[in-house]
């Protein structure tokens, strides 16, 4: 009849009033929040004794980083992300062109509430660190001189909000190779590399959950 059709109306309506209220104060208690990165930027490889007689340019171009990062609370969170390089020789080098990828998961931690003093309203400081796996691949006439090996970065980056959830963001970052120095010899093999590399970029960051932290 109509009485239990309307009864059971007005029971559906409350139960859903109740979910969405609890979803929202669950989604307003939680600290779960994700966002993706994407930079561009320049790189400095640094040339190890074992590239005797192949240097590279001091900077590099270029730089692509795009990662995806969680967030477990307002400071501490962590990321993934994948990163490419093209680097080449300098004036005194023979020709060579090689291109570093690397993947990370990192730990990410935000510095701007420990030195809120020093930094200005509207910008976060945010360090990174973690390990990860290096490929390098030489190209033309060292192609087959590849390499794969686990690494450790560290960065640091400096945000600027321009709103809730879009920020601007500068890095810098260190990647060190943790290989085998002696793992082949220029001097029969020709150009590889197998060293560490400094990287600078500038980037947005973009909040995936509304979350004003994640910037």
């Amino acid at each position: 009849n109509m009485t239990l059709l309307f009864n059971k109306i007005k029971t559906a309506l409350i139960t859903t009033c109740i979910l969405l209220l609890a979803l929202q104060v669950y989604a307003q208690a939680d600290t779960n929040k994700w966002k993706m990165q994407l930079a561009f930027g320049i790189n400095n490889p640094f040339n190890s004794k074992q590239n005797e007689g192949f240097t590279s340019k001091k900077i590099n171009f270029p730089t692509i980083n795009l990662g995806v990062q969680h967030m477990f609370s307002q400071k501490l969170g962590a990321k993934l992300d994948f990163g490419y390089n093209r680097a080449s020789n300098d004036d005194n080098s023979p020709d060579f062109k090689f291109n570093y990828t690397r993947v990370n998961a990192q730990l990410v931690y935000d510095l701007t509430n420990n030195l809120s003093f020093m930094i200005p309203q509207d910008f976060a400081l945010v360090s990174h660190l973690g390990p990860g796996i290096s490929f390098t691949k030489p190209l033309a006439n060292y192609s087959n001189n590849k390499h794969t090996f686990i690494n450790a970065m560290a960065g640091l980056e400096l945000h600027y909000g321009i709103s809730e959830t879009l920020s601007v963001y500068g890095d810098v970052s260190y990647v060190l190779a943790l290989s085998q120095k002696d793992k082949y010899n220029p001097a029969i093999d020709g150009f590889s590399f197998n060293g560490n590399l400094l990287t600078a970029t500038i980037g947005v960051s973009v909040s995936l959950s509304g979350c004003r932290y994640c910037d």
